[in-house]
């Protein structure tokens, strides 16, 4: 077998054991927490959780039959490669839901916790298989065909309306506007969860520092924390003048002795620190950790 090939079925036996083990966990989020207790955790999972409610059908049928449709939109809207790889992950997490509620206990505590460990465990199934580039089908597709209609929209605001009207769908089914407070905090804890695996530990912030010591500055924090600047050329539009800006990315712990450099130097440096969800380079991500 040739080095090309090699890596080729390394990477798609990588990634049907990713989806194999997302897919596990999720559905021991959906199959032993959340539908047990009342629990409609959004997505085509939530509206399955409602089915199996109010018809008893099994979860993992209702779940692959509205996906059907949805996958179909896919394939002529979305495109083929994208649509295998969600067809891969709906499967798994199909044949996974049976599996887990055929050989695990449900738990029927407080419903607190079976929400947020519902949540959780479903948070980590998903991250685990979208880094892996596939999706979990649903209503993220749904979301981005709605897009190619409403550009205008993102694909976030999408998935919130969406996941909205399946928790007023939930608290009119169960007759209980708790259930739909608890499904809240379960999307509330998967989102969160998924948000920290994927980018967790490429998080950081970017800061913009004007200072007219932006040499001396540069220069002290890369001695004193081995981090790097990028000197911007910036125009003051009151003054008219010339501002050169140090644009440093950094780590979260990091910013306070940034700030500690350059005020210390110079107490009237002006400095903006922005939000940075991913940071691939040196120093942070490399870029060949990309999902493939």
């Amino acid at each position: 077998m040739s080095t090309a090939k090699a890596s080729s079925f390394k990477t798609a036996v990588i990634n049907i054991l990713a989806d194999l083990t997302g897919s596990f966990l999720m559905a021991i989020g959906t199959q032993i927490f959340s539908a047990p207790n009342g629990i409609a955790p959004g997505g085509v999972t939530g509206l399955s959780v409602l089915a199996n409610h109010l018809t008893g059908l099994p979860i993992s049928a209702v779940s692959f039959l509205l996906n059907i449709p949805i996958l179909i939109a896919s394939w002529f809207i979305l495109g083929k490669k994208y649509t295998l790889r969600t067809v891969r992950s709906v499967i798994a997490f199909t044949l996974m839901l049976e599996v887990v509620g055929s050989i695990l206990p449900i738990y029927q505590g407080e419903a607190i916790l079976a929400a947020l460990y519902g949540g959780v465990l479903s948070g980590c199934g998903i991250s685990l298989i979208f880094m892996r580039g596939s999706t979990t089908g649903g209503t993220d597709i749904l979301a981005r065909l709605m897009q190619k209609r409403l550009p205008g929209v993102s694909v976030g605001r999408l998935l919130l309306v969406l996941n909205g009207c399946i928790l007023l769908l939930a608290a009119a089914v169960y007759q209980n506007i708790e259930n739909a407070l608890y499904a809240m905090i379960s999307i509330f804890a998967s989102s969160r969860l998924l948000d920290s695996a994927l980018y967790g530990m490429d998080m950081g912030k970017v800061l913009m520092i004007i200072t007219e010591l932006h040499e001396e500055a540069a220069r002290e924090i890369n001695k004193r924390m081995g981090r790097g600047c990028t000197l911007l050329e910036g125009k003051g539009t009151y003054t008219q003048q010339n501002r050169p800006v140090l644009m440093c990315a950094v780590r979260r712990s990091q910013v306070f002795e940034v700030k500690s450099i350059v005020f210390d130097l110079d107490p009237g440096a002006f400095i903006v620190a922005m939000e940075a969800n991913e940071i691939i380079g040196n120093g942070f991500k490399a870029a060949g950790h990309q999902s493939t």
